[in-house]
């Protein structure tokens, strides 16, 4: 009798440890992008409560960190780089992700969606230094060759970089919405005569939307957040492009390159650190934006 008194007890113990388990878990990630956050406005908030220029920051093209007679941080064509090469790898990754993710879920055999999603995880898994290694070596001649241009590296072989790695993730997550799509709204559509094409396009995407608006995000954010392939594929140069054959450079790729070098506590460390406060402020309204299109649809 008193095994069966304590066993029930026991189970309630352990049902309440993991559900806390489970509540911390969630909090801790709510308390993890706060602490980051933190981290980050601490290390720049003594320059940018104190000297900030506003106007100069957003909108001036001079980006001159350590000119001795006259500083100027101006992060116009940082972000103009950013989002142009941004811009480019979405327009090829999001049409070819979400097409590769369809034809994964439906219209592979078994045993050619087993193979391809392990040749997708393989793509994601390789490291961004190994794709700057290709934008410097392989795609920088042939854009050389192909467009007579003096240099490829530019905001073509960037964007071009950013979509080969942003396209695994789409795959991936939009293959894993439509699967999630019930069997029973493919069978009610093929029962009304459409065909494969028609479901697909009158059916499973409506129903898979929410998840592919999230594969979608996801590419967006390795394409901005990305730093090690667009240092390497972009050509570096601080100017506002006007095609595709401008060298150009991104935020990221700024961090990067200069935060070993600033003076800790310097301007220039501090200014270095606003950049990423303003990295995490967009990838913040993207995923507001994202949210608050969600909440429309279903709301439709």
């Amino acid at each position: 009798m008193g095994a069966l008194i304590k066993r029930p007890r026991l189970e309630i113990v352990a049902e309440t440890a993991i559900e806390c388990l489970i509540r911390l878990c969630g909090v801790s990630a709510i308390l993890f992008v706060f602490g980051i956050f933190f981290f980050v406005l601490r290390e720049g908030s003594q320059f940018l409560f104190h000297g900030f220029n506003f106007r100069e920051f957003f909108f001036s093209q001079e980006w001159y960190p350590t000119s001795q007679s006259h500083v100027r941080y101006g992060v116009l064509a940082l972000i103009a780089g950013t989002a142009s090469v941004t811009l480019l790898a979405m327009a090829l990754a999001v049409p070819f992700g979400i097409g590769a993710a369809v034809f994964v879920s439906e219209f592979c055999s078994r045993r050619a969606r087993e193979i391809l999603k392990v040749v997708i995880e393989l793509l994601a898994a390789i490291p961004s230094v190994v794709w700057g290694f290709i934008g410097l070596t392989v795609m920088n001649p042939l854009i050389i060759n192909a467009f007579q241009t003096p240099i490829g590296l530019n905001v073509l072989n960037g964007g071009l970089i950013l979509a080969l790695m942003s396209v695994p993730i789409i795959v991936s997550i939009g293959e894993d919405s439509l699967k999630a799509v019930p069997d029973s709204y493919r069978e009610a559509a093929l029962a009304l005569g459409v065909t494969r094409w028609q479901m697909v396009y009158r059916v499973l995407l409506p129903a898979a939307r929410n998840g592919l608006l999230a594969a979608v995000l996801l590419g967006v954010g390795r394409a901005v957040g990305e730093t090690m392939a667009v240092l390497m594929a972009t050509g570096h140069a601080v100017k506002i492009p006007t095609s595709l054959m401008d060298s150009v450079r991104t935020l990221t790729a700024t961090i990067a390159a200069e935060l070993g070098e600033a003076p800790v506590h310097s301007n220039h460390y501090q200014v270095l650190f606003i950049i990423g406060i303003l990295l995490f402020s967009i990838t913040f309204a993207v995923n507001l934006t994202a949210d608050l299109i969600v909440r429309g649809v279903r709301g439709k």
